[in-house]
């Protein structure tokens, strides 16, 4: 499926986009009215205070920036999942100990409970002398009394946990205020496997046959609907899969559209993150062209679709659905909010070193870009042939009486009001009285505490800035007028950093992030897949042994030269190298895609990570090598100085051909060395082209020789050389003791070897963590590269209470992962390097297979591989020759469970999980048994207990710990990456230690006063 909808870039400069909003504005609001209007709102909700049952309630108590706020939200998001009462009782005891919940008498008997309960259940959990007292009363019992608690505040953000006790508790509201509608929301953590995908669609069809029983006969404007998460439909919701999409999801939304209509209900997709939009936009295009031909939805206007004025092309959107909108020539309900992922799109642009945000930085930019929205919306519902139904979703007062304000201008526009339960009810009560708003209609969640509560407490966390009038509206001390102040008279706050810009100063210089590529815009990445899909990888010619003593002697002559060169100069070198590798991003992504078999994603983090390594060593090594005074008696100069040791060898491997042979080669060459660098076989065209770039930015021919050929002959004959004055190499571990030994054994100066190896890299999951964050988390660390990277899991090591709910949704995540070339946008899972590589992992696997180990589960073959395959066990691996009739090689990913950690004898590279699980209790005993393996590379801790997340990485020996999040990715500078024992030597690459072992260290002592008269104390006139 084409993209048909066209948007500009998701990264226009957000000064000039507001003031073209204000200019849209200018003349429409007159704000003293709007000021005018709130005001009597505001001061009768506040004399009225908000009834027990309401958010605003426990928020005014514990605000979410308090200490106790975030703990009650983050028991609120984990406690009610955890099944095991053990684990529950750390998890209490981890968040209610770093809070005190005593001090004002509360106001409401909502808080008065909870408040009571939690600060009984902190003095049991948490305090040493009343250990006896739990004994007495149970675990059991605190904890209960914990979950009762947390139990609340379920009713308060869900309207029922089944639509039946929705529908009731939204019928009894109903006989209080007649004008209020609901839109029922299923909401939840989106998909991760078809099981999640089948569940929900079933969940939205169940509820459209049960809401057109209504009584009434209105339209989808006077009933109540239903709101539906496109990314709970499908697990694969996301660009690359898009003509999947169409395949697989567009049918589900033409059913549930077409039941929708039949109950006269109104049916709302429900806002995504802003990599989606294009996406969603096409989607809702092609559901109003089959609603418009379909003669069951005949004349009906209950079609809709959420629009988040947070985002930069908000204003685009809007535009792009009304066009879309007349041209389909049917109607359609616009629910315009505010946003709901705002810190997951700045930490994502950050992340992905974007050109900027896709989201207005400041919140009254969204107020303005919300108001914006709202006057043109509104412009086009006046009328009675009007196309578009506003639906304005806030609990801010002000914004409520901007709109209306707005609306008297459009005396024909039909409209209403929304809020989220539990949320804005006092504003609206006021609100209810003005004559124009007909319904106000509620956004409802509905499903089980244990599921809903997560995902709606991490929104509320994750995206505080949009309660804040409703935290403030509670507080006595803020005075009305500064809750109305206008967004369009504010002064500018401080910027935000650019996505580039994150690292602030580094040794007083800028250090830029590297610039990344936003993969889901067609713009930018249609050059660089045609790239790749034209190129044709040239394999440089291997040198032969015998030309390996000339290289190194021009090198040897070479580098005192190069030594010489001040330091500042070397770094400019880098620098520009930096700069040419961004210049030619498309070719050399490209080249990375074909020669070493990478994803689009993964060759973009490649090549982003060698410009890191080039700008973040240069700033590194001009502090670093500065000549350093030192401290002495009075007659004495003494100084200490940094300078190269000689020739170093670098050895890089084929898994991050671009990454870590820029990373050693630029450090060894930028504190004065001579580089012989000798890449992995498999891809010596990216390392040649490198090298041909260095060159042009700068560094000599003398300095810099690539050396590509066999490690069995040219990589032996380099570290055997007598001129090799430091080895750096990245591989295997074996590979490493030899090259060790080489060097032990070897006559001259003793050699340093800076080794990074692989690993048996564990995760640890307890049963507080999230089962969709784990997953996710799994499926990118194990099997992301075809699981080629050193860092990745190789381990799982899920709790067992909590092993059977994790394990199912991972094996229908296993499946939803697409095999192909990796010239493909929708692949996933590439190939492994070669023959050689494959035929080792399926050996591996027999080895886990004879000693007990059970396969858990193995991801399917696409059809468009199994028709080209040959050779091979088609149940395990194959083969295929690609477009350019070279053979790929591929091992489907899988997962074993095996007995106990013990049992993993060795490093499997590639796409191979093995599972185990441990009691709770057991803890220390898993960490032990992982440390025991030898290797102590990277870890992942899955957690909601700080306090143990930080007992596993201060017990475990491992070089890198990830909480929270994937194992994979290290960035430069923000995550020094290399391990211990059998995983590594160190120091860390891309941290501030690196560059020391290339250097020698040089004292110098003068005798200022040899020639007789001491000038410091004789210019001090002590003489």
């Amino acid at each position: 499926m084409r993209n048909n909808v066209t948007l500009p870039p998701p990264y226009r400069d957000e000064n000039q986009q507001v003031e073209a909003l204000l200019s849209a504005l200018n003349g429409k609001l007159n704000w003293l009215n709007v000021i005018d209007q709130a005001r009597p709102w505001v001061e009768a909700v506040r004399k009225q205070p908000a009834p027990f049952w309401a958010l605003e309630s426990l928020l005014r108590e514990y605000p979410i920036t308090s200490a106790e706020g975030l703990a009650l939200m983050r028991l609120a998001e984990a406690l009610l999942r955890v099944p095991d009462t053990g684990t529950a009782a750390l998890l209490a005891a981890d968040q209610l100990g770093r809070a005190r919940f005593a001090g004002e008498e509360k106001q409401s008997w909502i808080t008065q409970i909870s408040g009571r309960v939690l600060i009984l259940s902190r003095r049991l959990l948490a305090e040493k002398e009343t250990r006896s007292l739990v004994q007495r009363l149970g675990m059991n019992t605190v904890v209960t009394a914990v979950v009762r608690a947390i139990a609340l505040l379920g009713r308060q953000f869900v309207l029922g946990q089944d639509l039946g006790e929705a529908r009731r508790r939204s019928a009894e509201a109903r006989k209080k205020q007649p004008a209020l509608c609901y839109s029922y929301d299923m909401l939840g953590e989106g998909a991760r496997n078809s099981a999640d995908a089948t569940r929900y669609a079933a969940s939205y069809e169940s509820a459209l046959r049960a809401l057109a029983t209504q009584t009434g006969n209105g339209g989808p404007r006077e009933r109540d609907g239903i709101s539906i998460k496109l990314s709970a439909l499908h697990p694969r919701f996301e660009e690359a899969q898009r003509a999947r999409l169409w395949r697989e999801l567009f049918p589900k939304l033409q059913q549930l559209a077409e039941l929708a209509a039949q109950g006269r209900l109104n049916l709302t997709l429900d806002a995504e993150e802003s990599d989606r939009l294009e996406l969603q936009l096409d989607l809702l295009d092609a559901l109003q062209q089959h609603i418009a031909g379909h003669a069951t939805c005949a004349g009906w206007d209950g079609m809709g679709i959420a629009v988040q004025a947070y985002q930069s092309r908000a204003d685009a959107a809007i535009d792009e659905v009304l066009a879309r909108t007349r041209r389909n020539q049917s109607r359609l309900m616009l629910r315009l909010v505010k946003g709901a992922y705002w810190d997951m799109e700045i930490k994502r642009a950050q992340e992905m070193g974007l050109s900027g945000y896709p989201v207005f930085t400041h919140k009254h930019h969204t107020d303005i870009s919300y108001l914006a929205a709202a006057a043109r919306l509104l412009e086009e519902a006046n009328g009675p042939q009007a196309l578009v139904y506003p639906q304005f979703a806030t609990h801010n007062a002000a914004t409520i009486a901007a709109v209306l304000q707005l609306a008297d201008q459009q005396p024909d526009a039909r409209f209403e009001m929304q809020r989220l339960h539990g949320m804005g009810e006092g504003i609206y009560r006021e609100v209810l009285r003005h004559a124009r708003i007909q319904h106000l209609r509620i956004y409802a969640p509905v499903g089980r505490h244990r599921d809903l509560l997560a995902y709606l407490v991490r929104r509320l966390l994750e995206n505080g800035a949009n309660t804040s009038f409703i935290h403030q509206l509670a507080n006595q001390h803020v005075a009305a007028e500064d809750l109305l102040v206008s967004p369009l008279w504010r002064a500018e706050e401080v910027a935000l950093p650019k996505p580039i810009e994150i690292y602030g100063r580094l040794h007083g210089e800028l250090r830029l992030n590297s610039q990344g590529m936003d993969m889901t815009y067609i713009v930018e990445r249609g050059p660089v897949l045609e790239a790749a899909l034209a190129l044709r990888v040239q394999t440089p010619e291997e040198i032969q042994v015998e030309e390996v003593d000339p290289l190194m002697r021009t090198l040897h002559a070479g580098q005192t030269r190069w030594d010489a060169v001040p330091v500042e100069r070397r770094a400019e070198i880098l620098t520009q190298a930096a700069e040419l590798l961004e210049t030619r991003r498309d070719s050399m992504i490209a080249l990375v895609m074909r020669e070493a078999h990478k994803t689009l994603a993964d060759a973009v983090a490649e090549l982003r990570e060698a410009v890191d390594f080039c700008r973040y060593y240069a700033i590194q090594a001009k502090t670093l090598m500065r000549k350093e005074a030192l401290p002495g008696p009075t007659g004495e100069a003494n100084s200490l100085s940094l300078r190269g040791r000689g020739v170093f060898v670098c050895i890089s491997p084929w898994n991050f051909p671009l990454a870590i042979f820029a990373g050693q080669v630029v450090a060894a060459l930028v504190t004065g060395n001579s580089v012989a660098a000798k890449p992995a076989e498999q891809t010596m065209a990216i390392a040649k082209a490198f090298v041909a770039l260095l060159w042009e930015a700068g560094v000599p021919r003398d300095v810099l020789a690539l050396m590509p050929g066999a490690g069995e002959t040219v990589g032996a004959a380099l570290v055997a050389h007598p001129l090799t004055s430091g080895v750096v190499f990245t591989g295997s571990t074996g590979v490493a003791r030899h090259i060790h030994q080489a060097l032990a054994v070897k006559e001259g100066p003793i050699v340093p070897l800076i080794a990074e190896t692989g690993g048996i890299n564990a995760m640890i999951v307890d049963s507080t963590a999230l089962a969709e964050q784990v997953v996710d988390a799994v499926i990118a660390s194990a099997f992301r590269s075809a699981g080629q990277r050193c860092s990745a899991l190789r381990l799982l090591c899920v709790q067992e209470e909590c092993a059977e709910e994790i394990l199912t949704m991972l094996k229908g995540a296993m499946h939803e992962l697409v095999i192909g070339p990796t010239v493909e946008y929708a692949t996933d899972v590439g190939p492994v390097i070669d023959a050689d590589a494959q035929s080792n992992i399926l050996a591996q696997m027999a080895r886990i297979e004879q000693g007990g180990g059970r396969l858990l589960a193995r991801c399917a073959w696409p059809a468009s591989l199994l028709e080209n395959a040959h050779a091979t066990d088609i149940s395990v691996a194959l083969t295929m020759q690609d477009d350019q009739q070279r053979d790929l090689h591929f091992v489907a990913p899988c997962a074993y469970a095996i007995s106990h950690v013990s049992q993993v004898r060795e490093e499997i590279f590639g796409p191979v999980l093995q599972v185990v699980t441990w009691k709770a209790g057991q803890i220390d005993a898993l960490i032990d048994a992982i440390n025991a393996l030898g290797f102590g590379l990277t870890l992942g801790v899955q957690t909601r207990i700080d306090d143990r997340a930080a007992h596993i990485a201060a017990r475990s020996r491992c070089g890198n710990v990830y909480v929270n999040r994937n194992m994979i990715g290290a960035v430069v500078g923000v995550q020094p990456f290399g391990g211990e024992g059998l995983s590594g030597t160190g120091p860390k690459a891309g941290g501030p230690h690196y560059l020391l072992r290339m250097v020698a260290e040089q004292a110098v002592s003068i005798n200022t006063t040899a020639a007789g008269g001491n000038a410091e104390l004789l210019s001090q006139g002590r003489l």
